[in-house]
C-alpha cells in the first residue's frame, strides 16, 4: 500500500512539473486558448514525436514563448504557422499541408496498397488449376478409400 501511495505522489509531482508556468500565460483567455491549440499542431524538433504542448525541452519552451508573443501581437493562426514553416520548414507541423512537395507523403501509402493489391490479384489469376488425376492415380485413391 505504501508503494502505491509513493507512485501516486510521484505522478502528482511529475504532473505539476509538466504544467506550464503561469507567468508565461497570456492575460487574455481567448488568446491563450488559441496559443494552446497551436501548441498541439507544432512538433518539438528535439523530441520529434511530441507536440510542443507535451514536451518540456528547451526548444518547446522557446517555441511556446514565440507563439504566445505572435498571438499577443495579433497574428492569425495561419501567420503563426507560416512564420514557423519559414523558420524551420514544414516538418515543424505535426500535420503538414497537402502540396506537390510532400505528395509522396500523403499518397505513398495508398499507392503501396494499390500496387500490392494488383500484384496479389495478378499472382492469384496466374495460378493454374491442378491437372486431373490419371487413371492410375484414380485407381490408387479408390484402393485407399476401400481400405479406410
Amino acid at each position: 500500500m505504501k508503494l502505491r501511495a509513493f507512485f501516486l505522489t510521484l505522478a502528482a509531482v511529475v504532473c505539476m512539473a509538466a504544467a506550464s508556468d503561469p507567468s508565461e500565460r497570456l492575460q487574455d483567455p481567448a488568446q491563450e486558448a488559441r496559443a494552446r491549440s497551436l501548441f498541439k499542431e507544432v512538433r518539438c524538433l528535439i523530441c520529434q514525436s511530441e507536440s510542443i504542448d507535451d514536451s518540456e525541452s528547451l526548444f518547446a519552451q522557446t517555441a511556446r514563448k514565440v507563439i504566445r508573443e505572435q498571438v499577443e501581437q495579433g497574428a492569425s493562426d495561419t501567420q503563426v504557422k507560416r512564420f514557423l514553416i519559414d523558420r524551420y520548414g514544414e516538418y515543424i507541423l505535426l500535420k503538414p499541408p497537402f502540396n506537390p512537395a510532400n505528395l509522396a507523403l500523403w499518397l505513398g501509402p495508398f499507392v503501396l496498397v494499390a500496387v500490392g493489391g494488383a500484384g496479389m490479384f495478378m499472382l492469384l489469376r496466374r495460378r493454374e488449376a491442378p491437372a486431373p488425376l490419371t487413371a492410375e492415380e484414380e485407381a490408387r485413391v479408390a484402393k485407399l478409400m476401400d481400405q479406410g
